[in-house]
């Protein structure tokens, strides 16, 4: 149903994002898109607009970028908000922004809430062998992800699935879920659920975070390999020398020994760990380009990495 006389400002900035925007400006008037600031990357220093930005562009909504909105929202201040809608936007919103709109703030989460209240909700329900996931809408407050539940929807996590394509689904179903809502929380006449107590965090990936450990059972290993796959990718370090892993499977077997390569012939690159061995299937060697293992095999001198540490 649209509700195209009620006012929404989004806050959003990823991919992940934009399947919300585009449904919220279908349905609603929405009159400021709040995003992070723009980047500048490469040697040419060029200045990238997040995704969501281009979204709002295209549109010709105008865009607000604060550097620190909890200074910074004066822009906002200047608007009649019926809502504000944030998915994946970045920052922490301010009590004075949460208490401007008639309906209030929600957010669109990646996660069923309270579980993984955070930055990377996704990566770790795959690195802790999770069979499923989903998302949450909920009304915000102060805290992080802390605020009264208005619905969830569940999804499985497929043995195939990595981040990649967990963020896809998700994305997709965190717009449908919303729109589910949609006129009931533009017309006040939603509740919102408190969560439980029994919560857990899904703090942001760290680089410690994204070092396999062969001390590790099999399963685990490939669960962290998945759940960093495409970004920021899972590492190994042979001579000092980094190694990103983009896919393995893992052969249960007796192992005495831990995180030394045992195995390399051609098409295999085996590597210890507690229960068994892990096939390297896709690698990214450090200033060279993605390849599969076969390739990485023929580069190498195949008796020097026989039985060496790897860290």
């Amino acid at each position: 149903m649209l509700v195209k006389d009620k006012n929404v400002v989004f806050m959003g900035t990823p991919d992940f994002a934009v399947p919300v925007l585009e449904m919220l400006i279908e349905k609603t008037n929405v009159v400021m898109v709040v995003t992070q600031p723009d980047k500048v990357v490469g040697r040419k220093k060029e200045l990238v607009y997040s995704p969501v930005k281009k979204v709002a562009m295209e549109h010709k909504i105008p865009v607000f970028q604060p550097i620190k909105i909890r200074h910074d929202y004066e822009e906002l201040k200047r608007l009649d908000i019926d809502l504000i809608v944030t998915c994946a936007y970045g920052q922490i919103i301010p009590k004075e922004v949460l208490e401007m709109p008639k309906h209030g703030c929600v957010n669109v989460h990646a996660s069923i809430l309270p579980k993984y209240r955070g930055a990377a909700p996704i990566q770790w329900a795959i690195m802790n062998g999770d069979k499923k996931t989903g998302v949450t809408i909920m009304f915000m407050d102060e805290g992080m992800d802390t605020g009264d539940i208005i619905k969830i929807a569940e999804i499985p996590i497929e043995e195939d699935d990595n981040v990649g394509t967990m963020h896809d689904k998700l994305s997709v179903l965190g717009r449908d879920t919303l729109e589910s809502v949609l006129n009931n929380i533009l017309n006040g006449i939603v509740i919102g659920i408190k969560q439980t107590d029994d919560y857990t965090l899904a703090p942001m990936i760290k680089r410690e975070d994204e070092r396999i450990n062969f001390n590790d059972d099999g399963i685990n290993i490939i669960n962290k390999i998945r759940a960093l796959n495409p970004w920021p990718l899972a590492n190994i370090m042979i001579d000092g020398k980094e190694i990103k892993v983009i896919d393995a499977e893992f052969k249960k077997t007796s192992s005495k020994s831990k995180g030394k390569v045992v195995e390399v012939s051609k098409g295999l690159f085996g590597i210890s760990c507690r229960d068994g061995i892990i096939y390297l299937k896709r690698v990214k060697p450090f200033g060279k380009k993605e390849m599969d293992i076969n390739s990485f095999v023929n580069g190498i001198n195949k008796e020097e990495y026989l039985n060496k540490v790897v860290d």
